[in-house]
């Protein structure tokens, strides 16, 4: 596997990780620096790890995993975005809108989520003779620049929709869990 087969794998891995940052960064209330940068070295670290995982459990699972990882992801997700778009509209309705604090807990459940996918690569790694660390390494740093400029995009896209950006961060987060579900589906 060639070093641009592994950027274009990355990227292609990093993007439910660049939406759900993006959402992050549209409903974190007064998102800062550091906690930009821990919401993309946590999503880059899962990315890069979930290979390996995956790796470690190899062909002989694939089947069994692929089948669960699917759910899991759409559970988790969808759970965190219904809970979202339910306090934005009860933020609305009451007039007491406030975009959220930062929580550590939310952030590695997201994290998980968004890396399933990375799990099923990491089966295939085995089969094509990837170099594991090499490409796990370029998954974790590609994923952990997207979503730190993803934060900052989703910042101002929060700031424009204010109020609606909890709504619209949930609604995002339930289409990502339907998307991954409906991709393994297929």
């Amino acid at each position: 596997m060639e070093i641009f087969d592994l950027v274009l794998l990355s990227l292609g891995l990093a993007m439910d990780a660049f939406a759900v940052s993006v959402t992050n960064g549209m409903t974190i209330h007064k998102i800062k620096l550091k906690q930009a940068g821990v919401i993309a070295l946590t999503y880059g670290v899962f990315q890069g790890i979930m290979p390996v995982v995956g790796y470690a459990l190899g062909i002989g699972f694939s089947a069994y995993m692929e089948s669960l990882s699917c759910w899991v992801a759409l559970i988790l997700l969808c759970a965190i975005g219904m809970k979202m778009i339910y306090e934005g509209f009860k933020c609305t309705r009451e007039g007491t809108c406030k975009l959220r604090p930062f929580v550590l807990s939310l952030v590695l459940t997201q994290a998980v989520a968004t890396s399933i996918d990375a799990l099923m690569v990491g089966v295939t790694f085995v089969a094509v003779r990837a170099p594991l660390f090499i490409a796990t390494g370029t998954i974790a740093v590609v994923t952990a620049l997207i979503s730190f400029s993803g934060v900052y995009i989703g910042k101002k896209f929060g700031d424009i929709f204010k109020s609606k950006s909890e709504i619209l961060g949930g609604g995002i987060l339930i289409l990502i869990g339907i998307k991954i579900f409906l991709e393994a589906k297929i």
